[in-house]
């Protein structure tokens, strides 16, 4: 088995150096880096200065509208995105889409330097993130159209994942940002003006791309606007019909969409105690700042730690019986390690979260794959989507209802481990209604 993953390991390595050499690909692939390095850098900018803003009094509800922002646009038109790209070429999707970021980014920043109303100031970071959606279906869309066939499932594989990290590495240079600006006074807008600077040079990038390259092909008129919408709207609805047939993939992805709720509450309970109970009024903030950051590293290790022990995992104990394994550890480590509110407990406890979450949706992901049908498995993968983002939309509701303003709530950790707990419990129970 040694020699067979190490053989496996070398055929990816191969793979990837072959596909490098593809210059469609590596242009396409820097467009990528650069906009979702870029889009980290621009979220944490924005949650920043809504959490951390020493101008104004941050709530939960300011917390929870600031995620709706970030995620309700991909769980609305993540969908009927792919209905206009196949009316525009897509190199121009990626050139015109980042360029009009950047201006819009930049008018957020000025929005946060001349204190406007807040409604103002959501409503331009909306703008921005909303044509996120149609960034990343042309990235997607134009795959095809720069590797051969025998190598576009390596790199369906390597751009997504490439993307995330560079996501990540940007929020991480966010926070560097935002730490090293702070007694210049505009810490809240620095951020902001990095993420315009990534998204011009994204958009520049796609210029070395000829424009015809990622298609859509000639001659492949798509039908009228309203028929494409409504066949898209009338697929939804098939693939959830189709998601009923199929119950053990229905109760999985309901089961994630129950964790990815919990895990929502947390962090908008993790925001809020970085920002009044652990912060110095004395350092603006930067205290709370700091932890916020290490949090989110320390979960994106969990993250990391959950692809490396999910396969082993599964082997022992199934797919269902390591769902139910990472929902049963959450619900009891949740309460003993949030429930003192401080620090170092809550570091640990986002790096098991980072482990459990993910590892949840591995399973979820393998699950929903194996059984839906091949012609619903688009549709399902797209309601799963909106499920996924509008749990967590969904948490950050029930926080802001019950969190106090500094974040220690008892009655909602609590409230967040019975969630887990029954989550482990149905999905045992349809793990034995299935083997």
């Amino acid at each position: 088995m040694k020699r067979e993953g190490t053989g496996q390991r070398a055929t990816v390595l191969t793979d990837l150096r072959a596909l490098l050499r593809f210059p469609g690909f590596r242009r396409l692939l820097n467009v990528r880096l650069l906009s979702q390095f870029a889009d980290g850098v621009f979220q944490v900018g924005l949650a920043t200065y809504v959490v951390f803003s020493p101008e104004q009094q941050t709530t939960a509800a300011d917390i929870a509208a600031a995620m709706a922002i970030l995620l309700l646009p991909y769980s609305l038109l993540g969908p009927f995105a792919g209905v206009l790209l196949d009316r525009w070429r897509r190199r121009q999707v990626l050139f015109h889409g980042n360029l009009l970021r950047s201006v819009l980014a930049a008018g957020t920043c000025a929005l946060v330097l001349s204190g406007v109303p807040d409604w103002l100031f959501y409503l331009s970071a909306l703008s921005v993130t909303a044509i996120n959606r149609f960034i990343l279906a042309g990235l997607s869309a134009g795959l095809p159209h720069v590797v051969d066939g025998e190598r576009l499932v390596v790199a369906n594989a390597l751009s997504p994942t490439a993307g995330t990290l560079a996501s990540t590495a940007g929020g991480g240079a966010g926070f560097v940002v935002q730490m090293l600006a702070r007694s210049q006074g505009v810490e809240n807008a620095l951020a902001l003006l990095v993420a315009v600077a990534f998204y011009l040079l994204a958009g520049l990038a796609a210029l070395r791309m000829a424009p015809g390259l990622l298609g859509p092909d000639e001659g492949t008129m798509p039908g009228r606007l309203g028929a494409a919408v409504l066949d898209t709207a009338r697929g939804l609805a098939a693939g959830l019909r189709h998601l009923r047939e199929r119950p053990m993939a229905a109760w999985t992805l309901g089961g994630l969409g129950m964790m990815r709720f919990c895990y929502g509450a947390l962090l908008v309970t993790l925001l809020m105690l970085c920002r009044y109970a652990w912060s110095d009024d004395g350092d603006g903030g930067g205290g709370g700042l700091a932890w916020l950051g290490a949090a989110l590293g320390v979960s994106g290790a969990g993250f990391f730690a959950a692809a490396v022990v999910t396969p082993w995992a599964v082997a022992r104990l199934g797919r269902l019986g390591w769902f139910t394994a990472c929902a049963a550890l959450a619900a009891v480590l949740v309460p003993s390690l949030g429930l003192p509110f401080r620090p170092v407990p809550m570091i640990v406890a986002a790096f098991v979260l980072g482990l459990v979450t993910q590892g949840a949706k591995i399973v979820t992901d393998t699950v929903v794959q194996s059984a839906v049908d091949d012609a619903f498995r688009g549709r399902v993968f797209s309601l799963y989507d909106m499920i996924f983002n509008m749990a967590f939309v969904g948490s950050a509701g029930l926080a802001a209802l019950i969190l106090p303003s500094d974040g220690r709530s008892a009655v909602l950790l609590l409230t967040v481990s019975a969630l887990y707990a029954t989550t482990a419990v149905m999905t045992y129970r349809v793990l034995r209604r299935f083997t």
